[in-house]
């Protein structure tokens, strides 16, 4: 019982430290609590993650987690690792439910496209109408740049439930997983968690065929994905991410 009391009591704490700091989103500060019982929903989930942590041979918590998710392949990955030395380690691979808009990044509001780039969490609302929700700053620098200068969009989110008009909905259980654990990164000190998106997993033949045949008469699609997917060579090659920049034409430079 005291056991039990002290974990649920350590979860109430990274509840209070994400909700309730100074960089959080309007969303969930103006709310006077969850729709419902946030905390014993990660008391719960919590558990389960560290189960798996422990057969993965992983250490709860991690101190830096990234995540890759792949329109065309319908995948979403979480990546782990203990410290800054160590090199980011596969946790699990998540079954994006739902898809909309095709190939190509997000250029204007409304277009029901999914970003495609390099972005990170900005938000964790537990008030989502979608179960929770992480938010990703779409746009970035380099979407302020290139779409629509007036209605960019916005409003892109990884969230539970299984629908999207240009979000990344991966189920309730998943979105549960993926909330307590960057939130424990974010806790232990990551305030910076990478959310990259690609169009395809390039290493997946049946995918790179698609992409191929799908923007084989787009010029500007074939340069934007040549730069993406140094992003992904490197993380494939060296499982740890590179410096991305932003030049003023707002295309991605990878060193």
């Amino acid at each position: 019982m005291i056991n039990h009391l002290i974990k649920f009591t350590a979860i109430l704490a990274i509840f209070i430290l994400l909700h309730f700091n100074g960089d959080a989103q309007d969303s969930y500060l103006s709310s006077n609590k969850a729709t419902y019982p946030i905390p014993t929903i990660l008391a719960k989930a919590e558990d389960s993650i560290m189960k798996q942590f422990k057969i993965k041979n992983l250490v709860w918590p991690p101190s830096a987690v990234y995540v890759r998710s792949f329109k065309y392949d319908r995948l979403l990955e979480l990546w782990v690792k203990e410290d800054s030395a160590q090199k980011f380690v596969l946790f699990k691979t998540y079954k994006i439910c739902m898809q909309s808009g095709t190939m190509g990044p997000k250029r204007m509001e409304g277009d029901y496209q999914v970003p495609e780039g390099f972005y990170h969490i900005n938000e964790f609302n537990p008030n989502s109408n979608y179960h929770l929700s992480l938010g990703i700053n779409y746009p970035n620098s380099s979407d302020r740049i290139l779409s629509d200068s007036i209605k960019p969009g916005g409003a892109i989110y990884i969230h539970g439930n299984c629908v999207s008009t240009g979000c990344i909905p991966i189920s309730d259980e998943p979105i549960e997983e993926l909330y307590i654990i960057t939130g424990a990164a974010r806790s232990k000190g990551q305030e910076f968690i990478p959310v990259h998106i690609f169009p395809i997993k390039y290493n997946v033949k049946s995918s790179m065929e698609y992409l191929n045949n799908s923007i084989k008469d787009n010029a500007s699609l074939q340069k934007f994905n040549k730069s993406i997917k140094q992003v992904f060579d490197f993380f494939e090659t060296k499982k740890e991410l590179p410096v991305i920049l932003i030049n003023k034409k707002g295309e991605y430079v990878i060193n």
